[in-house]
Parts: structure tokens; C-alpha cells; sequence
């Protein structure tokens, strides 16, 4: 900290936040320098405040001071949108973590931005609600980077993601003033600055208070576990499943390679012969139900399903769904590493692109494992290398590029729900053509004109340079972290 300035800076935040509210200890800062990606920065510090005032102030300090922000909820993102590319501090809302009320008879919840998901629905279970959003990281990820990345989760095809669960927000501008957005009405007048917000990734502002939309639990649930001989023969059920007009509340696809390594984690009795299974949940009256589980089950059958399992009770259904929560985790009994990809498609191309996905990591001399949420399309292919390889990471970064244009060459999308972030941003333009890029900057800019705001993110801007800087900049940075980090005998 020989820098003058960075010293002026961390005594202006400790005024703001006491001795235990802002971290600078260089072992300490090297556990926020990465997410869930594969890139990695350190910051000059860390701030932890406990309240919105805090957070206005050190906002409004880093705007004066010219010094970047880079908001940060529990750090499980996928797309390296709460790494400090540039340096500066990493704000955490991980202290702000309560419920501030909930109102059953309008069927919200006022929590902070720092409240881990799953905490919330634990929290409704007694009064007969839950909230729909459920990312598989919803025992870790909070509702505030929730909101950043608009997450969805397995349980969303019927319920829609975060945008769809969000009334109104209160947040902190780049400089420093407080706003709130939206308003208890369902449908308040004016432009939609809720949905701008939900999504932007910390870019326009930081989240500091939410009115979350909650849901009525449903009186009664089935939960179905399909094995197939190959990953078409499951994904042509999930579009007879559909075509149907039953629209199940879940329905979550796992390949050959992801059924091992998850049953050997789970032990939830997952077939690990399987060339794929499809885990679908149904909800809703007990008159009936059971009728409509018959006729998926059915067609599954139809559609050459080797095997349709009921689970018999509450522990078997959480036992399959802990399998496929934790599904991610468990990729590290068959590799090192993965970079995962998030790319969305339309169901009837799901054969198609998967077996693109397969080419692309055979092509890179990978290895690909699939879990993903088939109802709706949002493919998360797992690239599996080692970290400590760099041509292994070029390669799997390559084999992801191609994925995400072969999403985009069927009508999709090259994101659903981990947002760009840095990891994304050079792709932007396989998907928007330059003046709709031109229109979200503008819209970035009017918010943040000094991109105070976790600035060089979800936009194609490299890393300032007006030409564009691509993102091999950064993973030679990464590496020299690497080095100096294991040349100082130090864990990064």
C-alpha cells in the first residue's frame, strides 16, 4: 500500500466502516480476486458494509477519488462479473442479510441484497410460501447478486426468473445518491427501471434493499426421475412432454459423463448406464396430479425411456434434487477444473446442439459433461481441464466460444441466467448488432458517466482501449498472478 492515493482511499473507507469492515490484507484479498470463472483480479480492498448509508458513502467516495467499484454478492458467479478487472475495491453486501418483512396478504418479502436464497424460502416454509427463483447455488448465492445476474434456476419454467419475482429495489447510483425503483403496485406507471436494473450486473448501481414477489407453496408435488439410452432420446421427450400442454414446474437434463460423477457425490440412486436422465416436478391441486404424472410418464415411455421412478417421498425427492444441486461440485471426482457455458436454445434443437457441444470439446481435446435445464432450453455444457495447464485453459475457452455460436445459430442465445460479465463480453456481438451495443452503452453511460461501476463488463469494451482489448489480456494476467502468487509460496 505504498501508494499515496490507495492510502488515502483505505483511511476515507475505514472512517466509513470501522476497523472490521474493510479488508487489505493481501492473503485476505487474494479470496475475492475470482468467482466462479476461470479469470482472476486482485483489489486494491475490500468493503463489507452493513448498511445502505455505508454503502452510499463509499460509493461516493470511490466516485470523487476516481476509483473503480466492483459490487459483489457471495462471489458464485459464472461469468467473472464480481472480479475487480481494474483493480479498485470489491464492495460485499454479504453483512446486509436480513429480512426486513413480509407481508403474506400481498404476497411479498422486503429483504437485503446480502440474504442467501434459500434462507428466504426456509424463512416462508411456515407461513405456506417459497420464492421461485432457485439457482442451484441457492444455499450460497444471495438475492441481491440475484437480482445483478437476474438468475433462474431449476425451478423457473413455469415461475420465471428473478425480473418475474421483483416489485421494486432501492439502490445506489454511481454517485452516491439513493434511489428506489419500481413501487408495491404490480403494474406501476412509467418505464420498467426495475427490469433495466435486474440483469445489469452492478453496472447502473448497487442493490441495497429488494420487495420480492412470493409464492403461495403448492398443495401438492410429484417428482419424477426418466432414464434414456442417449441424450436424443431425452430431449425429444422433453418437446412431446411440452407439446403436450403439460408444462411441468422442472425439468432438469443430466448426460452419461455428469451421472457418475453426481451419483458417486449424491448416492440418491441415480443410473449411472444411463446415456441420460431427466429429473421432472410437477405441482400443483391433489385432484389431479397424479393424472397428469401419469401422461408425462407416458410419454416419456413413449419416447423410448428405459426407466420412469416416482420418488416414493419427501427424502427420496430431496435426495434427487440434492443430486442435481450439487451437480457442479461434484465435477471435480472426473476432472480438476470446468468452465461451464450458458447458452439457451430453442427445445427442438436441443439433439442438435448437443451433439455440437460434443464436437466442440472433442475438437479441443476435452472433456464435455451436460446438466442443464432442458424444459427451457438453457444448456450448461461443462468444459472439464486443468487450471494449471495454460493451453489446456485457451482450449477449453475456444471449445466455449464455439458452443455459444452454435446457440446463436439456432435462434438462441448466449446467455440465460450467469450473465456476460467479462467472460462474455467479446461475444456480445454474435448476438447484438452494433447499434443496439451503441443503445446499452448510452444507457450505461447516462447511469455511470466515469464507469465508476464495475466498469470493462457485459459490453465489448476490452479493457479501456477505445479499439476493444479481447480477453487473452487478462488470462496472461491470471497466469502471471499464478506465478507470483506459488513463486511467494502463497495460495491464490
Amino acid at each position: 500500500m505504498s501508494d499515496p492515493s490507495a492510502a488515502t482511499l483505505v483511511d476515507g473507507l475505514r472512517a466509513i466502516l470501522g476497523t472490521d469492515g474493510l479488508l487489505t490484507d493481501p492473503q485476505e484479498l487474494r479470496l475475492y480476486m475470482y468467482d466462479g470463472s476461470i479469470d482472476r483480479a486482485l483489489p486494491i480492498a475490500v468493503a463489507l458494509p452493513r448498511s445502505a448509508e455505508q454503502i452510499e458513502r463509499i460509493v461516493r467516495l470511490c466516485a470523487e477519488e476516481g476509483v473503480h467499484v466492483t459490487p459483489r454478492g457471495a462471489g458464485t458467479g459464472l461469468s467473472g462479473g464480481s472480479i475487480p478487472l481494474c483493480g479498485g475495491i470489491v464492495l460485499s453486501t454479504a453483512r446486509m442479510k436480513s429480512i426486513l418483512g413480509v407481508d403474506t396478504e400481498n404476497a411479498t418479502a422486503t429483504v437485503q441484497p446480502g440474504l442467501v436464497n434459500l434462507d428466504l424460502s426456509r424463512h416462508l416454509a411456515p407461513l405456506g410460501f417459497h420464492y421461485v427463483p432457485d439457482p442451484s447455488s441457492q444455499g450460497a448465492c444471495t438475492i441481491g447478486g440475484n437480482v445483478a445476474e437476474n438468475s433462474g434456476g431449476p425451478h423457473t419454467l413455469t415461475g420465471g426468473v428473478t425480473t418475474n419475482h421483483l416489485l421494486a429495489l432501492e439502490v445506489v447510483l454511481a454517485d452516491g445518491e439513493r434511489v428506489r425503483l419500481g413501487s408495491r403496485a404490480p403494474d406501476p406507471p412509467g418505464p420498467d427501471l426495475v427490469g433495466v436494473f435486474c440483469g445489469s450486473e452492478g453496472t447502473i448501481g448497487v442493490v441495497t434493499e429488494i420487495l420480492c414477489r412470493i409464492v403461495r407453496t403448492s398443495e401438492s408435488v410429484r417428482t419424477m426421475l426418466v432414464a434414456f439410452d442417449s441424450c436424443r432420446a431425452a430431449s425429444e421427450a422433453v418437446s412431446a412432454v411440452i407439446s403436450s400442454g403439460i408444462i411441468p414446474t422442472a425439468m432438469e437434463m443430466m448426460d452419461h459423463p455428469a451421472l457418475g460423477a453426481i451419483e458417486a457425490f449424491s448416492h440418491a440412486g441415480y443410473p449411472v448406464d444411463a446415456g441420460a436422465v431427466l429429473l421432472l416436478e410437477l405441482e400443483g391441486l391433489e385432484d389431479g396430479i397424479d393424472r397428469a404424472t401419469q401422461r408425462v410418464a407416458d410419454i416419456c415411455r413413449a419416447n423410448a425411456a428405459v426407466e420412469v421412478r416416482l420418488a416414493a417421498d419427501d427424502e427420496e425427492r430431496e435426495a434427487l434434487w440434492k443430486g442435481r444441486k450439487k451437480a457442479f461440485g461434484a465435477m471435480g471426482r472426473i476432472g480438476p477444473s470446468y468452465y461451464v457455458q450458458d447458452g439457451v436454445i430453442p427445445r427442438t434443437r436441443l439433439p442438435e446442439v448437443l451433439e455440437r457441444v460434443e464436437a466442440a470439446a472433442l475438437r479441443a481435446g476435452l472433456r464435455v459433461a451436460n446438466v442443464f435445464h432442458a424444459g427451457d432450453g438453457n444448456l450448461h455444457p461443462l468444459i472439464l481441464f486443468d487450471d494449471h495447464d495454460p493451453e489446456q485453459i485457451k482450449r477449453a475457452i475456444a471449445a466455449g466460444e464455439e458452443i455459444l455460436r452454435a446457440c446463436v445459430e439456432v435462434g438462441g442465445s448466449i446467455t440465460g441466467e450467469h450473465g456476460i460479465g467479462m467472460e462474455k463480453r467479446d461475444y456480445m456481438a454474435l448476438q447484438f448488432p452494433q447499434a443496439t451495443l451503441e443503445a446499452f452503452r448510452a444507457l450505461r453511460d447516462a447511469c455511470d458517466p466515469q464507469r465508476t461501476l464495475n466498469p470493462y463488463k457485459v459490453l465489448p469494451s476490452g479493457l479501456g482501449c477505445a479499439e476493444g482489448g479481447k480477453r487473452q489480456k487478462t488470462l496472461t494476467q491470471m497466469q502471471e498472478l499464478a506465478h507470483q502468487a506459488q513463486a511467494a509460496g502463497e495460495a491464490y
